[in-house]
C-alpha cells in the first residue's frame, strides 16, 4: 500500500501506556497512518507532548508531540479508531463511533462478552469477523466494532488453539504470574508489589472462562458458539516489568503424549488470510525446551513481542498435560494485538473503499 492510500486511524485514550504503545506502533506502519490522537477534557486542546508522560521505552515519534489532542468526539478524521480507554469510559463513547461508522478495535473489557463483537486472536480465530455482519444487522450502524482480550488469557489461549483443534480440550488450572504494567501506569505501588506476590487483582479470575471459551469457540450461522470446556485460574500479580507468565494443567478429550503436544504446537498455523499481514510474527508459537524456560525476561520480546512461547510440556499426575507460556502483555497482549485485528479487517475487506489488492 502506497503512503497516499494509507488508511488515516485515531488513537483513543492516547495520553496513557496503551494509547502510547499504540503511536508507537502506527507512527510508521505500512497499512494506517496516526490522523487524530484523542483523549478526556483534561488533555483535549493541548499539544500532545504536553498532555502526555511518555512512560513507555523511547521518545514519541517525530511530529506526534505537535498534534493537538483532540476531545473524545466522533469527528475525527479517520477510518479506523484504537481505543485505549477506561472500561467505563469504554462503555459509553465506543458503540457512538461505530454508530458514527468507524472501525472500533478496543483493547477494553467492556464488549468482549457481547453476543456480536468478535473477541480476536487472528492467528486463530480470524473467522470469528463472520460475527460483524450480524452486529450491524443487530444494531443499525455502519461501523464496527471488535475487541481483543484481556492480555493474560492471550498466552495461554494462543496455545491452547492448536491443542484443542488435535486433542479436545476439556479441563483447564492455570496459575497466572502477571507483570506490574498490567496495572497501567503508575500501577502498584511499590511498597505493595516489592518483595511481595500478590494473590488478586481485581475483577481477572472473572473474565477469564468466558474469554477463553469464546476465543476457542466457533462461528455458525452467523452466531457464536461456546467452546465447552472449564477453567479453574488463580491470578498474582508479581515483580516483573512486562511479560505475564502462566502455568497450566490441561485435561483433554482425547489424552496426547508430551510429543504429541509439542508436534502439534510446532506444526500450528494461522489462517491463510493472517499470515501475509504487516504485525503477523513468523511463528506466533514459539516451543521452548530447557527445563528452565520460558522466562519473562528472555522470552516476552520473541517475535517482537508477538508470539507465545511454550514451554516445561510434560505429564500431568492430576489431568493430563502441564505447561508455562509467556506473552508480552502490552505488545502481543494489548496494543499489537489491537492492530493485528485492524489489519485484519482491511485484508478481509471490512474497511470498505480500503480494500486491499
Amino acid at each position: 500500500m502506497s503512503s497516499q492510500s494509507k488508511i488515516p486511524v485515531a488513537v483513543l485514550g492516547a495520553t496513557g501506556a496503551v494509547g502510547q504503545r499504540f503511536i508507537q506502533l502506527l507512527a510508521n506502519h505500512p497499512w494506517f497512518e496516526i490522523a487524530a490522537l484523542a483523549a478526556s477534557e483534561r488533555s483535549a486542546g493541548k499539544r500532545y507532548a504536553d498532555a502526555a508522560n511518555w512512560v513507555i521505552p523511547g521518545d514519541p515519534p517525530p511530529g506526534i508531540g505537535e498534534m493537538v489532542v483532540l476531545p473524545l468526539e466522533t469527528n475525527l478524521p479517520a477510518k479506523v479508531v484504537f481505543s485505549a480507554l477506561p472500561s467505563d469510559v469504554a462503555r459509553e463513547i465506543e458503540p457512538e463511533y461505530a454508530k458514527a461508522g468507524y472501525a472500533v478495535c478496543t483493547n477494553a473489557s467492556t464488549y468482549r462478552q457481547a453476543q456480536d463483537v468478535p473477541l480476536l486472536i487472528p492467528d486463530i480465530n480470524a473467522d470469528h469477523t463472520d460475527l460483524i455482519a450480524r452486529q450491524r444487522q443487530t444494531y443499525g450502524w455502519p461501523g464496527l466494532m471488535v475487541a481483543s482480550p484481556n492480555c493474560t488469557i492471550t498466552g495461554p489461549a494462543m496455545a491452547l488453539k492448536p491443542l484443542d483443534v488435535a486433542f479436545g480440550v476439556c479441563k483447564v488450572f492455570m496459575a497466572s504470574l502477571q507483570a506490574i504494567s498490567g496495572a497501567g501506569y503508575p500501577g502498584v505501588a511499590s511498597l505493595d508489589i516489592l518483595d511481595n506476590v500478590i494473590p488478586y487483582i481485581k475483577g481477572e479470575e472473572d473474565k477469564f472462562e468466558p474469554e477463553l471459551r469464546k476465543l476457542l469457540g466457533r462461528v455458525a450461522d452467523g452466531q457464536h458458539v461456546n467452546a465447552d470446556l472449564s477453567l479453574s485460574p488463580h491470578i498474582h500479580r508479581v515483580p516483573v516489568l512486562d511479560g505475564h507468565t502462566v502455568s497450566l494443567s490441561v485435561g483433554f478429550e482425547r489424552k496426547p503424549t508430551v510429543d504429541d503436544v509439542i508436534a502439534a504446537l510446532r506444526a500450528y498455523e494461522p489462517p491463510e488470510v493472517v499470515r501475509a499481514l504487516p504485525s503477523m510474527p513468523a511463528h506466533s508459537i514459539v516451543v521452548r525446551l530447557e527445563p528452565d524456560r520460558p522466562q519473562p525476561r528472555r522470552d516476552r520480546d520473541n517475535e517482537g513481542g508477538m508470539a507465545v512461547t511454550v514451554g516445561r510440556i510434560r505429564p500431568c499426575p492430576l489431568l493430563d498435560i502441564r505447561l508455562t507460556t509467556v506473552v508480552h502483555n502490552t505488545l502481543r497482549g494489548a496494543a499489537s494485538g489491537a492492530v493485528l485485528n485492524a489489519e485484519l479487517l482491511a485484508a478481509q475487506g471490512w474497511l470498505g473503499e480500503f480494500v486491499l489488492q
